[in-house]
């Protein structure tokens, strides 16, 4: 038996509510956060991401007071991301209750910030978040995918798969891999990006974009995904955390 993948629900909150959209875009209203969050602890989920989408905005008040209710009634790990751009946000995050704290565009500005976060907090409380897409138009990277800023719609230039490699050598704990290419399709995780980026870190790996059926979790794993996570087939009821186990279990994954 190996170590069992773990499967993560993501609720994108917006002003204290739970969104979902296509590519980041036409937001529908999908509900209270500790609601579905106490919903998703019943129904098994190993962990909750949150990520706060206007965190931008500047009003932290309201995510830190989700994060709060939410530790409160739920037990399970709570990963949050979202506008996190100093050890102070990290700080702040970790006594709201989060247990690790994503981190993404201000890595990219600065990445000595990983190394601080993780060696103030330790590299379990650091999760490197990788919004990542094919290579498109006149940009070159090795691997043919980039790291990309503000919801998948700016490019970076940035190798993706060396980015996720250089994050483990400055010390995150966990890689936390979204394909903007994928992300509200539906149509499957992009495998091939996983498997190269499970190729070039130790470190875990979580897939997320482009859930839309049991039968895509499955081979995300076999890419080399250490957990899985999806957000609007869970909210809108198309499956379970359990469904997905079930069908993580059938092609023989330990699942806890």
């Amino acid at each position: 038996m190996g170590v069992a993948v773990r499967v993560i629900p993501c609720l994108d909150v917006d002003a204290g509510r739970v969104v979902k959209g296509v590519n980041f875009q036409n937001l529908r209203d999908a509900g209270d956060p500790v609601e579905l969050a106490r919903r998703y602890d019943a129904e098994g989920a190993d962990e909750l991401t949150f990520l706060d989408i206007t965190a931008s905005s500047g009003d932290r008040s309201t995510t830190y007071d989700v994060v709060r209710r939410t530790a409160e009634q739920v037990f399970i790990p709570l990963t949050v991301g979202g506008g996190v751009r100093t050890v102070d946000d990290v700080d702040r995050l970790l006594r709201a209750g989060a247990d690790k704290v994503s981190i993404n565009t201000a890595a990219i500005a600065r990445p000595e910030f990983l190394r601080e976060a993780a060696h103030r907090f330790g590299s379990q409380c650091v999760v490197l978040s990788v919004d990542a897409r094919r290579v498109t138009g006149g940009t070159v990277t090795a691997s043919g995918y980039e790291v990309t800023t503000h919801g998948g719609r700016r490019g970076t230039g940035i190798d993706a798969v060396e980015w996720t490699r250089r994050g483990a050598e400055l010390g995150v704990g966990e890689i936390l891999l979204n394909s903007m290419d994928a992300d509200g399709t539906k149509a499957g995780f992009d495998l091939e990006m996983l498997e190269r980026v499970r190729a070039a870190t130790t470190v875990p790996v979580i897939a997320s974009g482009g859930a839309g059926a049991v039968e895509h979790f499955a081979p995300a794993v076999a890419a080399g995904a250490d957990a899985v996570l999806a957000a609007s087939v869970f909210h809108f009821g198309d499956m379970t955390v359990g469904d997905v186990k079930t069908a993580l279990r059938a092609a023989g994954n330990p699942v806890r």
